[in-house]
């Protein structure tokens, strides 16, 4: 998913996960009540005390210190749905509350938070929510329908990511019924719907007047503090290089049960490192409390030290049934040198992952594949006869593999073997019009390409790092004649380029997702193509692509939609527009176990870090230090 998406998809799920309107699949019925699950049943009854993975009973007070989770160095500015400028890490997590609020134990479903009740329309054609009268902002007013209708209005102007506007092309509009009931309108039925506008950030109406009381153009709200209704607020600010939130002592919601047992540190500060090697250093110095690890390398071997010997520092494995993701190499085929999907497929095949895995990291990670790992999602084997029907009319358009045996990314696990890969991607290249002169890939025949043209790519990435695993792929590619140029940028121009598509190759760490829906018109639909700052970075035009997002985003019931989700998996697959890279099945998180306790058994569907800035709570020890 593309970064900037990432968050946007992030920011409403992390609040709603999965939250839905199952009633979409019975025609003539409405659900009105405390919660919606998508496809089947609440785990959680009307009127349940808390969720099953908090500690009720957990102390308030103390300070949990983390590292930025953001790769920028820096912020300059508070607010984080404008296009320009870094807003501070976990700002938009610790400040806003939604209408829906989930559950990190269970997905697709969710539980009132603003709202105290919501309502799908018979015909799936509008959500209706009633918002609870003790819900309150930081500025002490309360929070209203024109609130949350304003909030979703800023949300899809000119001043915000684009991504908003495609996750919300379906909603018609909200009315105000009354003070504080508020209903979006949708053009058509869709099952994601009452699960985006209810995870949508809500933000007071008086964030943003001027001096005057009158608004001001969003894109210029920059330095004015939020206010939202969330459990902090922003306390301590050294501008640029780290920020404290503030636990609100009055939070409207500290006692209600999606909110139990949840935001119990009273400080929670946030640091900036310039580079990953200062950022472990100062983990190991006891700087800051918790750290998420993403490289193998750094976790077998370098997160070691005094601490870690006398039990203060402790790294946890914590297994997950998250979504895979589908973290990939990105092929940016608006270049003619890679339009061709023989040549894609050609690239894919010199990338040795069980070679990396053995020899760089350490056996941690597993390949992804497709679109939907780890999920109902998940395609195997030969197309059923009801994705074949969805794929039909599209046969033209799509490679003929997809209508055949699911793609599995290349191995050199025995029998299979790097030679036999390359082999098989010489014949590719061939096929394209690519002959090898004088040890290099030259276009003999290739389509939009220059005769005597040499195939040399660009890889673009921020981390100067990442030469380390991509330096194998690019040796085995030089074996075909294709020289692969490692860019390394600073991350501001790195950001640039990826908005203006000014890329050859990059790689991409796209989340998964339970209940893929909207947001993969972003990733891979025709109009994002053309739409500077969408996700669509691969640039893939394709009807087919186009027709089966809306058949999975217009699907009523989980049967509707897996077909679909198949199919798109299959297309995307068998079009080479992603490498695919790998995951790892556990979050890997080293903590001060002197200054932070935590639940026993981390939820099956906590996101990373998010567990411990939700769940976990301050040592006595912790809390008399101030």
């Amino acid at each position: 998913m593309s970064k900037r998406l990432c968050k946007i998809r992030a920011a409403v799920l992390s609040v709603t996960w999965a939250v839905g309107a199952a009633c979409l699949g019975l025609p003539g019925a409405a659900w009105a009540g405390h919660g919606y699950a998508l496809w089947g049943q609440l785990k959680y009854p009307a009127q349940f005390d808390h969720f099953d993975y908090v500690n009720p009973a957990a102390p308030k007070g103390g300070e949990l210190r983390l590292v930025s989770n953001l790769r920028v160095s820096t912020f300059d500015k508070y607010n984080p749905f404008t296009i320009k400028g870094n807003a501070p890490a976990y700002l938009s997590d610790l400040l806003f509350d939604s209408l829906l609020a989930g559950p990190m134990d269970e997905t697709a479903a969710g539980y009132g938070l603003l709202a105290e009740d919501v309502t799908v329309a018979p015909d799936g054609l509008s959500a209706t929510f009633r918002l609870r009268p003790e819900a309150r902002f930081h500025n002490g007013k309360p929070v209203l329908a024109e609130d949350v209708k304003h909030s979703y209005e800023t949300l899809l102007s000119p001043y915000t990511a684009p991504g908003y506007k495609t996750l919300l092309a379906d909603v018609a509009g909200a009315d105000v019924l009354d003070a504080r009931t508020v209903r979006f309108r949708f053009h058509k039925p869709n099952r994601e719907l009452p699960l985006t506008v209810g995870g949508l950030p809500v933000f007071s109406r008086d964030w943003g007047l001027g001096e005057d009381g009158k608004p001001q153009p969003f894109d210029q709200v920059v330095m004015d503090e939020p206010i939202g209704s969330g459990p902090y607020r922003i306390g301590p600010v050294r501008f640029g290089k780290d920020i404290t939130y503030v636990r609100d002592s009055n939070y409207w919601a500290r006692d209600l049960n999606v909110r139990k047992g949840q935001a119990n540190f009273d400080r929670i500060s946030v640091k900036i490192y310039r580079d990953n090697t200062a950022k472990l250093e100062a983990l190991k110095a006891g700087e800051f409390d918790l750290m998420r690890f993403f490289s193998a390398g750094d976790w077998a071997r370098r997160v070691t030290g005094r601490k870690f010997g006398t039990g203060e520092l402790v790294k946890g494995e914590f297994a997950h049934k998250l979504p895979a993701g589908f973290q990939s190499y990105v092929l940016n085929v608006r270049r003619p040198l890679l339009a061709d999907v023989r040549v894609r497929e050609a690239l894919g095949l010199a990338m040795d992952f069980e070679w990396m895995n053995r020899q760089m990291f350490y056996g941690a990670y597993r390949r992804v594949n497709g679109l939907f790992g780890n999920t109902a999602c998940e395609t195997r084997g030969t197309p059923s006869p009801e994705e074949l029907a969805l794929m039909a009319p599209w046969r033209p358009q799509i490679p003929a593999a997809a209508f055949g045996p699911m793609t599995e990314p290349p191995s050199t696990a025995p029998p299979s073997s790097l030679r036999a890969n390359l082999r098989r991607a010489q014949a590719l290249l061939r096929e394209a019009g690519w002959e090898v002169q004088d040890g290099v890939l030259r276009s003999a025949s290739a389509q939009g390409v220059p005769k005597g043209q040499a195939l040399v790519l660009e890889y673009l990435d921020s981390n100067e790092g990442s030469i380390r695993t991509v330096a194998p792929w690019a040796r085995n590619l030089e074996k075909l004649g294709i020289e692969l140029r490692f860019r390394p940028v600073d991350f501001a121009l790195y950001q640039q380029r990826l908005q203006k598509f000014d890329f050859d190759i990059t790689s991409i760490a796209y989340q998964g997702t339970n209940n893929p829906g909207q947001e993969f018109a972003d990733l891979f639909g025709s109009q994002a193509a053309d739409t500077e700052d969408s996700g669509n970075f691969a640039g893939v035009k394709s009807p087919a692509v186009d027709a089966l997002v809306a058949a999975m985003t217009a699907a009523k019931t989980q049967a509707e939609m897996l077909p679909a989700c198949h199919a798109l998996e299959r297309v995307i697959a068998h079009g080479h527009y992603l490498i695919p890279q790998w995951y790892g099945p556990t979050h890997r998180l080293a903590y001060n176990a002197w200054r932070l306790a935590r639940p026993e058994v981390p939820p099956p569907y906590s996101p990373g870090e998010m567990w411990a800035v939700n769940t976990w709570w301050a040592t006595p020890e912790n809390i008399q230090k101030r």
